[in-house]
């Protein structure tokens, strides 16, 4: 891919920024005014080409990385370039989309999320418990369901606010799609007490464990049944 397209694309992209976009951006850590859903629509028209992803990747651009996560092809990547990758992800919007979006569907995903897990790095940590609750979600066998919540009984109330997020969604998630671990799950929630004054919006569920449990769980259970 040509130095003069990369180039033309982050004209575009300059092209789109928005300044009042950016600054509400800037609140949550992130550095790019680009409305995402017109990311997605460049995205769409580029279609998969993993060596523009590669050079947009590269420009250290956010809006230029965001767009070259959906436009790359996630398989491509070696376990060394994602944590890489990761490491060098600087923004929340970036290293999200990085796991959503690319980690989850690499070969290399369980490598990543133990050693992503037990890394000092609280940032690199949490994108060890996005995976993990990726696993207690839809890959729990093998998963040692009572072990994970040892460690976020005893390390989630301290975690800084990254990790703490990833550890509660853990938390959550466990409680959520495992019965028999449900009660200790909202046991550990209640006495821990993380995002319990979270302030959320109306018509939005609670990020406090033992109300995000009990919301999911109400609405997967069977519709009564209707009387004769």
């Amino acid at each position: 891919m040509t130095e003069t397209t990369v180039a033309g694309v982050l004209a575009e992209l300059a092209a789109l920024d928005d300044p009042k976009a950016r600054a509400v951006n800037e609140r949550h850590g992130d550095d790019h005014g680009v409305n995402l859903g017109a990311l997605r629509a460049i995205a769409k028209r580029l279609k998969t080409q993993q060596d523009l992803a590669t050079a947009l990747w590269a420009t250290g651009d956010s809006a230029a990385r965001l767009l070259a996560l959906l436009i790359c092809r996630p398989r491509a990547f070696s376990r060394d370039e994602l944590d890489a990758m990761l490491r060098e992800a600087h923004t929340p919007k970036v290293q999200d989309w990085l796991v959503n979006y690319v980690v989850k569907k690499s070969p290399h995903a369980e490598e990543l999320r133990l050693r992503w897990a037990a890394d000092p790095d609280p940032v690199v940590a949490s994108a060890g418990w996005a995976l993990t609750t990726e696993r207690v979600a839809k890959k729990p066998e093998g998963l040692d369901l009572g072990g994970l919540l040892d460690v976020i009984e005893q390390r989630m109330k301290d975690a800084p606010d990254r990790l703490q997020w990833a550890m509660n969604h853990c938390l959550a998630q466990i409680g959520i799609s495992h019965a028999d671990q449900r009660a200790r799950a909202v046991g550990i929630g209640e006495r821990l007490e993380v995002l319990k004054d979270y302030p959320t919006p109306p018509n939005c569920t609670s990020p406090y464990a033992p109300t995000w449990i009990a919301e999911m769980v109400r609405r997967h259970e069977p519709a009564p049944a209707g009387r004769p």
